[in-house]
């Protein structure tokens, strides 16, 4: 077997990043697996292992794209705006699936297990734009949406 240059291994790699970035939007992170990876690229398992050997080196290198994806459909301009564009995300099951992902990273106690950016991006910026109460009121969407999320209940029944 040829010996692969750098750059096919780089696109590789890449190609793998952006089918897992798809799954854990479409069917979750903890129903991505390397066998779903691999039958969707129409490589081997072994081939997409040998770039990620463990499942969570997925959130590793994905943490950050996960989380600019979560906070792009947020509107910090005011309280209402961001609470309207927060019920208006959690119609989408992509962004579900992150704050599912949240939530399931939330009850893992792991040294390697990365702070999820998304949710703390989220704080941040409406802290920054919003104050106090802009900080408070993404923790009160968080809290609706666990409860919407374990319930499947709409936003606006929770809130």
């Amino acid at each position: 077997m040829a010996k692969r240059s750098k750059a096919q291994t780089e696109l590789t790699i890449q190609q793998i990043m952006d089918e897992a970035f798809r799954q854990i939007l479409t069917i979750g992170f903890e129903t991505m697996s390397y066998s779903t990876l691999a039958d969707a690229l129409g490589i081997s398992r072994t081939g997409v292992s040998h770039h990620f050997p463990r499942k969570l080196d997925f959130l590793l290198r994905l943490n950050e794209r996960i989380g600019e994806h979560f906070i792009s459909a947020l509107d910090f301009s005011s309280n209402e705006a961001l609470q309207y564009s927060w019920e208006q995300a959690m119609t989408r099951p992509e962004q579900q699936a992150v704050l599912r992902l949240f939530f399931s990273i939330c009850g893992r106690i792991e040294d390697e297990m990365p702070e999820f950016i998304a949710v703390e991006q989220a704080l941040q910026q409406a802290e920054a734009a919003l104050g106090l109460a802009g900080r408070e009121l993404v923790q009160e969407l968080l809290g609706a949406s666990a409860l919407q999320l374990s319930s499947g209940n709409s936003l606006a029944k929770a809130a």
